[in-house]
């Protein structure tokens, strides 16, 4: 973009431009995944849908590249486009929670914190992911699941309408009732536009039952072979999902666990919270844990419990895969690559999505991957720029050794940078076509590309 461009974009525009030689453009820029140096022509802060629909007009009639941020949580820095516009929605943090209907509505630039504060105050919760600082709108679109997954389903079960902001710049609601098409794409499709806002169904939720296990990495394959067969079969009000992980120092953690390597389950318990010990007390038939920890807790505290151990600025580089089994030779893997964890952040987790996720109909929404039990996700972290390609060789080879095991697509959150266009027909399965029709329909010129891209249909 030329510096006349820039300039006319500020006068054309109402709120702030941000460009390369402004004060504000280093911070401006700045995302959760700091492995990302992706440099945009100009930032676009929007107060409003109105800003939004204002700014992706410009973008579109002049040419430009488009992203769009939300809460800037993409491990592939996908909300940021080089030499192009990023449409920020960050200033669109507000949650306005409707405690007789139970619902909330969500500014676009929302975090999961900022919902969970909001609707915490009435005793209510939607299903969401695990980081607090994780932005509301992609999330959502992408399918979202967490600790309130097997009780109440996937976060876009549980969305009720969207406000979007059309590649024409058009404003419009979607909703089971208004442009259905639209509605059932983005609820695990994302590509189509931009959510200004989103509103949900809540549902009653306060006080849980938190916990944390480890055993010595040495025992995963015993672990996690009794984890598969006991959390399928739990009570639909136990979540767990399981890790490998390095302790990091701090509570709970007794200091002589600090830095070693671990295999374990975090655990929410959404029934009654001072039962959560005697619900657990089954972890022993895995083996003497190394540590085992429960507590009734705020369910906002438990969401936010990880977001002081990798906070904004740290190298990332991530995978996924959907499981629907974990057979014994997945064991070994898991076990390997464990036991040589290179950097004490990196991880990997199965989250799983089976109770109330499954018992909504395969067609129903655009997340094609209703007969998973598992959403697998593999990270490599790290403060140190130094470690980048350590910590995305590990990454990689630990993904690519399970692949062979998995259904053959991912959460569409979890796909890292350069994975290609066949890893997302695999990850859209037979939904794919039906996305791509919607696409011509909303997105025929594919403005909206900067994403997991879903193609328009042609003819």
């Amino acid at each position: 973009m030329d510096t006349a461009t820039l300039e006319d974009m500020r006068t054309t525009l109402r709120g702030p431009v941000i460009g390369p030689r402004d004060a504000g453009y280093d911070q401006a820029r700045k995302i959760y995944n700091a492995m990302i140096d992706k440099r945009p022509a100009a930032l676009v802060p929007c107060a409003d849908a109105a800003d939004v629909m204002a700014a992706v007009t410009y973008v579109r009639d002049h040419g430009l590249e488009l992203a769009v941020r939300g809460g800037g949580h993409s491990g592939p820095g996908l909300c940021l486009v080089d030499d192009g516009v990023t449409v920020d929605l960050s200033p669109m943090r507000w949650v306005r929670v409707d405690p007789e209907a139970r619902t909330a509505e969500v500014g676009g630039g929302s975090h999961l914190g900022d919902l969970d504060h909001a609707t915490q105050a009435f005793g209510l919760a939607t299903p969401t992911g695990i980081i607090s600082m994780t932005g509301v709108g992609g999330l959502t679109l992408g399918g979202g699941h967490g600790y309130l997954t097997r009780t109440y389903g996937l976060t876009v079960d549980n969305l009720i309408a969207a406000d979007v902001v059309l590649a024409d710049g058009s404003f419009v609601t979607a909703s089971e009732t208004e442009h259905p098409d639209l509605f059932w794409a983005l609820r695990g499709g994302g590509n189509f536009g931009i959510a200004t806002s989103l509103t949900y169904r809540l549902h009653p939720v306060g006080t849980v039952g938190a916990g944390v296990t480890v055993w010595p990495v040495e025992s995963t394959r015993e672990v996690l072979a009794w984890y598969r067969e006991f959390l399928p079969r739990a009570p639909e009000d136990v979540y767990g999902f399981f890790a490998v992980l390095v302790v990091p120092p701090g509570p709970v953690f007794p200091e002589e666990l600090h830095g070693t390597k671990v295999c374990g389950v975090v655990w929410c318990c959404t029934g009654d919270p001072d039962g959560a010990a005697e619900t657990l007390s089954v972890v022993n038939d895995a083996g003497r844990p190394a540590f085992h920890f429960t507590t009734p807790m705020p369910y906002d505290a438990l969401q936010g419990m990880f977001d002081e151990l990798i906070p904004t600025g740290y190298q990332w580089y991530w995978r996924g895969d959907f499981f629907d089994h974990i057979p014994d030779a997945a064991l070994d893997v898991h076990l390997e690559y464990g036991s040589n964890n290179p950097t004490p952040l990196s991880l990997m987790h199965l989250y799983p999505i089976d109770g109330a996720a499954h018992r909504v109909g395969p067609d129903d929404t655009a997340w094609s991957y209703r007969d998973a039990l598992w959403s697998g996700v593999f990270a490599g972290v790290d403060p140190d720029p130094a470690n980048a390609e350590t910590i995305r060789r590990w990454c990689v080879g630990y993904q690519e050794a399970l692949h062979p095991f998995s259904m053959g697509g991912s959460y569409v959150n979890f796909m890292g940078s350069g994975e290609g266009q066949e890893r997302v027909r695999a990850t859209y399965r037979g939904h794919y076509d039906r996305l791509a029709r919607i696409k011509r329909t909303y997105d025929p010129d594919n403005l909206f590309h900067a994403n997991q891209n879903i193609e328009p249909a042609r003819g």
